[in-house]
């Protein structure tokens, strides 16, 4: 495990430190020593190989709650930094401020030029209080309506990358017309004249998720996880039991592989074993050869069957795979 991430360890992740970190003594001994332990190293490599294929093959709706929140992993200007030749960020909704809950702008991979959105969470304590957790307000979705009007004006893909708890529920943001923003914001994505690719990269929580996330091709990295209401707000509602959260996930069906069963998605993007935030250029990598594929896949679409496609996507959403009559 890289070093900045080692003080985020998961319940889970425990066993898989601790073979890490006697691996990491031995080869200190080794070089200090001067002793031949090559045997006793590649058996522990082995043995931390088999243990991270039987962990990670098998996790739990829950574990994969917590990976999809692990505070080390990728959040979307990092993977924007990472996947495209030109970046830029635009600000401000023109109506209220800039909310730094939501970012957006304009960029380039390889020939390809489009509008990107996404929301974006703090990578420290400080950085998350500016950034709210990525819970937006108002002005974020109106900012992202604004970027996305650009897309459609300048004939450009968008790309939308999903990583928020939900909406803030705030009084202010009620004040200044959450509900309606997100409604606003459906509506307009819903008919854009521009094809759009959706990706939850981290939590894909409610309205707010929503709020930037109707799309022509909506896929999933494989630990992000896309509910109506976290485990935890569930396990309140219908047991009172916070104990309950496991169970809450699991019933939730808010996993990528529950989700592609259902047809709510289109397609997994796999990450590095142990999750996103164990190879984050890896993970980025893999992003953008997702992002290359459908792109390429949705210009080639006439616009008025994409758009017939995208309505008859949304009619036909949850029905199992195998069922849609198009």
């Amino acid at each position: 495990m890289e070093e900045k991430n080692s003080k985020y360890i998961l319940g889970f992740e425990k066993p898989l430190v601790e073979l890490e970190n006697k691996i990491q003594e031995l080869k200190n001994l080794s070089e200090k020593e001067g002793i031949d332990l090559k045997e006793d190293i590649q058996r522990l490599k082995d043995r931390l190989r088999r243990l991270e294929e039987n962990t990670f093959k098998n996790l739990t709706p829950w574990q994969r709650v917590q990976l999809a929140r692990h505070p080390a992993r990728p959040k979307t200007l990092t993977i924007v930094e990472l996947i495209f030749d030109e970046w830029i960020e635009l600000h401000g909704d023109r109506l209220c401020s800039d909310d730094q809950a939501i970012v957006a702008g304009l960029g380039k991979i390889n020939e390809h030029r489009l509008v990107w959105i996404g929301h974006q969470k703090g990578e420290s304590i400080k950085e998350n209080l500016s950034r709210n957790f990525g819970m937006a307000h108002p002005e974020g979705y109106r900012k992202a309506k604004r970027i996305m009007s650009l897309a459609e004006k300048f004939h450009l893909p968008v790309v939308s990358f999903i990583d928020t708890p939900g909406a803030y529920p705030g009084i202010e943001a009620e004040e200044r017309g959450q509900a309606e923003a997100i409604a606003s914001n459906l509506e307009k994505m819903s008919q854009l004249k521009s094809p759009i690719l959706v990706i939850i990269i981290g939590e894909g929580g409610s309205g707010g998720a929503l709020g930037i996330g109707v799309g022509d091709r909506v896929l999933m990295l494989e630990n992000a996880i896309y509910s109506v209401i976290s485990p935890e707000g569930c396990a309140a509602i219908l047991w009172k039991d916070q104990s309950k959260v496991e169970e809450a996930a699991a019933a939730l069906k808010l996993t990528a592989q529950d989700l592609l069963k259902l047809n709510i998605i289109d397609g997994i993007i796999p990450e590095p074993r142990g999750g996103a935030h164990r190879d984050v250029e890896q993970t980025a990598s893999n992003i953008k050869r997702a992002i290359l594929r459908e792109i390429e896949t949705l210009k080639a679409i006439p616009l008025e069957e994409l758009l017939i496609r995208r309505k008859i996507k949304y009619r036909t959403m949850g029905k199992p795979r195998g069922e849609v009559d198009e």
